[in-house]
């Protein structure tokens, strides 16, 4: 007897497969400039600076800038590092986060084609997964680097995993169990036509957005790069675009995040508005996530190492797991 390799109900050709997987690279190399430079807008502002104001008409080449100047710095590797993986690490960061997007919808089929990369029965896993092995390449980064401060970097990495990445999969469980299914398009129809997962799992969406900034490395868990004690952690010895790898990854990770959050709790393309408004709403919708990430960064200090480990095993775990409680109990009833 044959078992089926996936539960899929609708196949797409092979050309536009390709074709989208084209579109959801470039698009995504286009975006992380200008969220760099909305971040760094923002910051001024609520810092009460101008931010990039000289580059272009009110800063607005600076991004553009930023690449030139990686692309043209002279490459360098240190003499105790191992050159295949030292140069391997960035390559993965940013492999695991194009891949990741390949699973977000921005809506629905429509005229025969989907508007998403694919559509698993397994989203939730298949995101976890590729989140995971990202981790390998900071950890690659760090130890092949031969720098000390560099290996502390990637080993705060690893403790960080452990500490944030149950309870972020505890907190999507509610609305998996909502649901009834693990791929992220059949999550975001189910909130169509009934109240947004974000009223009944609120407590699960502030869990998974807490240990989504753990999950990007941002402010206020930004602790695998903290200057103050590791001079730049994990990515310490790289310089030019494997450098800027490092940090173009940082960006696509938070879209990942946000984009995860929008499909599970804001209803996901789903918004007032004629179907063709669907790729809008969802990426409004991200934008606005992606503003409360760089709030945050502007908002809050950094947490000592012990207060996140604290955090993430004492107060987030059995947060979501008792979320996940009630939700089971919840559904079973009704």
């Amino acid at each position: 007897m044959s078992l089926p390799i996936a539960d899929t109900s609708f196949a797409e050709a092979s050309w536009i497969m390709i074709v989208k997987s084209l579109v959801i690279f470039i698009v995504i190399l286009q975006i992380v400039p200008v969220i760099l430079l909305i971040e760094r807008k923002l910051l001024g502002r609520f810092q009460g600076r101008h931010g990039p104001n000289r580059v272009g008409p009110h800063g607005i080449m600076q991004p553009l800038a930023d690449v030139l100047k990686l692309l043209t710095k002279e490459s360098y590797r240190p003499d105790n590092a191992v050159p295949f993986l030292w140069a391997a690490a960035p390559a993965i960061v940013i492999f695991t986060a194009t891949a990741t997007l390949a699973i977000i919808p921005f809506g629905d089929v429509k005229d025969g084609v989907g508007f998403y990369g694919i559509d698993v029965s397994i989203g939730v896993l298949y995101t976890f997964a590729f989140g995971s092995i990202a981790f390998y390449g900071l950890l690659l980064g760090g130890w092949a680097s031969g720098s000390k401060y560099s290996f502390l970097g990637a080993m705060r990495s690893a403790a960080q995993l452990i500490s944030y990445e149950i309870s972020m999969g505890l907190a999507l469980l509610g609305a998996v169990m909502m649901a009834g299914s693990l791929s992220l398009v059949d999550i975001a129809n189910a909130q169509a036509d009934t109240v947004w997962y974000i009223i009944p799992q609120f407590v699960g969406f502030l869990i998974f957005m807490i240990a989504g900034f753990a999950e990007t490395n941002r402010a206020p868990f930004d602790l695998p790069e903290a200057d103050a004690e590791l001079v730049a952690g994990y990515n310490t010895e790289y310089g030019g675009m494997r450098f800027g790898s490092f940090f173009m990854a940082e960006y696509m990770e938070m879209i990942v995040v946000s984009a995860v959050a929008t499909s599970f709790f804001l209803g996901g393309w789903h918004g007032p508005g004629p179907g063709f408004l669907d790729p809008i709403w969802m990426l409004t919708k991200i934008f606005g996530l992606l503003i409360f990430f760089i709030w945050i960064r502007a908002t809050l200090p950094r947490l000592r190492y012990d207060q996140l480990m604290s955090l993430g095993w004492k107060v987030l775990l059995p947060l979501a797991t008792l979320n996940v409680l009630v939700t089971a109990v919840l559904v079973v009833l009704t």
